[in-house]
């Protein structure tokens, strides 16, 4: 072998890349960690010690002296006639000898990325013959705090190595790293050697597969990885078959796309009209009706929940007697036998599938790779995945009403909250209600408790005196239950219900159905481009409403008729006025108008509710599985395997 053919070819190769770079309009040399940081003597400096470390990391040189030598990947930009292409050409023999080039190289580390002080051409040659790793003497610049999303994300990264030291582990998301052990099960578990070398070889073998199949923009090879252990085991990177893992990393790619947009998530707050038809319209008109399968976690006859969502299922059915049929499957097991059942509805015919808790994401997301000509929606919202659609209702409207039902009911200002679970759009409904009853009593006051972590929230307030409570909504339209919505507690220990916000789930799914009829469904995916899409739809379009008692007193109904009127026609916010939080804050001058994103993400209380988001290790074990899927600190938990 010509050893300076080598060189030759090294060279047009990077003369390539840094035409690209310069037609991009990036920086075509290697970086230089001096310019980076011109005080680097003032910083920390750590003795890691030797040991490989990824050559696809290295990023740069420590001073300016050669770095124009190289392009941004170190390949060589130095005519042959040179005597650098005559060292290069040596290191090449090196390298192809039987002993290879042994001698470690010096770097430093600052931020997870390396800067060669010495063997700039060592990591040519090494770049350039395809090798992964190199023997490297390492040590660590120690960044300073500037409170960035960098320096957070690093000090993550610090934690992570201590037990286990794997460097090509780079996120671009801060949590990942406390992701990446609940999706390994390795919390409060020590990294084994055994373990860690297993990462190196899956890790490999990912990025082996997914070159030339998923492409990545921003994010990083382990964010990719990451992706793919929430939707399989870690097993699965050693024992899938090449064909059948190079499938399941492709699939990632909307993932992927959804992960590099600047907001991943897109809140649909009011639905999309269209009056083109859509490729299901016409297939319909012509050939057949379309099936909508709906999974419950539970039975209609046991749960309200369920039942809440079957009535809207037959509401479906009437509003589209000859174009839709729908099929019910009940007790989906998380992490059980909701795949199978999902499977099953595929096997008979499903054009849609509706799953209707969240804790079935997991299922539901696993199941929309395997089915992408399937259209799969599950009832929750937040969720940054772009192959499910999630769905839920912005209750916080209605709430405001019943609390102003509850400001005029209760006469000594005393009012109680049963809050359901601390997930997104609950503190706003809470704050909603309160600033509902200081519309018509200013001084108003909210006590509130937790029906996930107490079981008789009512005999708290009963204790406390407190007669007037806000419990939990009822789930449809109909008779008003006497403990639920805003109610009265009487001496007599019975219950009257003055007013519920109430879901109509069949208008929701009404909504839904006929988008995908209309072709609403493709124009919103055009629209919002390869982001999530959250729908989460409140009174204008009719999914979400207040039914009202009629014994209340005229004037207090007539109040609440006119509330719905202005807040259906998006006269009347909530929230547009002074507000100051239990700490002192003031959240808005009067001037501000919150975002669907900020009421969904409130996590703080107005002043005069006395009551706080409880702990995750206060809640009922029931009710955790729902917290830990939507909960408003769901970031902040140790997070479950996905199941």
């Amino acid at each position: 072998m010509d050893i300076f053919d080598e060189y030759r070819k090294a060279l047009k190769a990077g003369q390539k890349e840094y035409k690209e770079s310069v037609a991009a309009k990036e920086y075509p040399y290697a970086l230089v960690l001096d310019d980076i940081i011109p005080d680097i003597l003032s910083l920390q400096q750590i003795n890691v010690g030797t040991l490989e470390i990824p050559i696809e990391l290295i990023v740069g040189t420590k001073t300016a002296g050669r770095h124009t030598s190289f392009s941004k990947s170190f390949l060589p930009l130095l005519d042959v006639e040179t005597e650098f292409s005559m060292k290069w050409a040596r290191l090449c023999d090196a390298h192809l000898s039987d002993t290879g080039i042994t001698d470690p190289i010096r770097v430093f580390e600052y931020y997870g990325k390396f800067y060669v002080q010495e063997g700039n051409k060592r990591v040519s040659v090494m770049r350039y013959f395809g090798a992964t790793t190199i023997l490297a003497q390492v040590t660590r610049i120690m960044p300073v705090n500037n409170g960035s999303a960098q320096y957070q994300l690093y000090q993550e990264f610090l934690d992570f190595y201590q037990k286990a030291p794997l460097y090509f582990m780079q996120f671009t998301v801060p949590g990942s790293y406390k992701k990446l052990f609940f999706v390994l099960d390795m919390v409060d578990k020590e990294w084994s050697e055994d373990f860690i070398q297993r990462m190196r070889s899956s890790y490999a073998r990912f990025v082996r597969t997914m070159q030339g199949v998923l492409k990545l923009k921003k994010l990083t090879k382990a964010d990719a990885m990451l992706l793919f252990l929430q939707y399989h085991p870690f097993e699965d990177l050693h024992k899938m078959a090449p064909d059948a893992l190079k499938k399941a990393i492709a699939a990632l790619q909307p993932d992927v796309n959804m992960a590099e947009q600047p907001s991943p998530v897109a809140l649909s707050a009011d639905p999309t009209i269209n009056n083109k038809k859509s490729f299901y319209e016409k297939l319909l008109s012509r050939s057949r009706m379309l099936r909508v399968a709906f999974i419950y976690e539970r039975n209609p006859e046991v749960s309200r929940w369920a039942k809440g969502h079957d009535e809207g299922r037959k509401y479906l059915e009437t509003v589209f007697p000859k174009r839709v049929e729908t099929i019910v499957y009940t007790d989906a097991v998380p992490g059980f036998k909701t795949d199978a059942l999902i499977a099953q509805a595929v096997e008979d015919g499903a054009d849609v599938i509706f799953t209707t808790t969240p804790p079935l994401m997991g299922a539901t997301l696993r199941c929309a790779a395997k089915y992408p000509n399937v259209v799969m929606m599950n009832c929750s919202v937040d969720m940054p995945y772009p192959n499910v659609r999630t769905y839920y209702g912005r209750v916080y409207e209605a709430k405001f009403i019943t609390g102003a039902i509850a400001g005029a009911m209760a006469r000594d200002g005393r009012i109680g909250y049963i809050g359901s679970y601390p997930i997104f759009g609950v503190p706003a409904g809470i704050n909603a209600f309160a600033l509902g009853a200081r519309l018509v009593n200013p001084d108003v006051q909210i006590d509130l408790e937790w029906s996930c972590c107490t079981v008789d929230c009512f005999d708290i307030f009963r204790k406390k005196g407190i007669s007037v409570v806000s419990n939990r909504d009822i789930p449809t339209p109909g008779n008003l239950d006497p403990t639920y919505g805003t109610l009265i507690m009487q001496p007599d220990g019975t219950y009257t219900s003055l007013a519920s916000p109430v879901w109509h789930w069949g208008k929701l799914y009404e909504i839904l159905i006929r988008s995908i009829l209309d072709g609403s469904w493709d124009q919103e995916q055009n629209e919002y481009g390869k982001r999530a899409i959250n729908y989460w739809w409140g009174m204008r379009s009719g999914v979400i409403d207040v039914q009202l008692n009629k014994s209340l007193p005229e004037g207090v109904a007539a109040l609440a008729r006119i509330l719905r009127r202005q807040l259906r026609d998006g006269m009347l916010d909530p929230f547009a006025r002074t507000i100051i939080d239990q700490n002192g804050i003031q959240r808005n001058d009067g001037s501000h108008v919150f975002s669907h994103e900020e009421l969904l993400h409130m996590d703080w209380f107005v002043d005069f509710v006395h009551g706080s988001l409880p702990e995750f290790d206060t809640i009922l074990p029931m009710a955790k599985n729902m917290v830990q899927h939507l909960g408003v600190y769901r970031d902040e938990l140790q997070q479950r395997k996905d199941i």
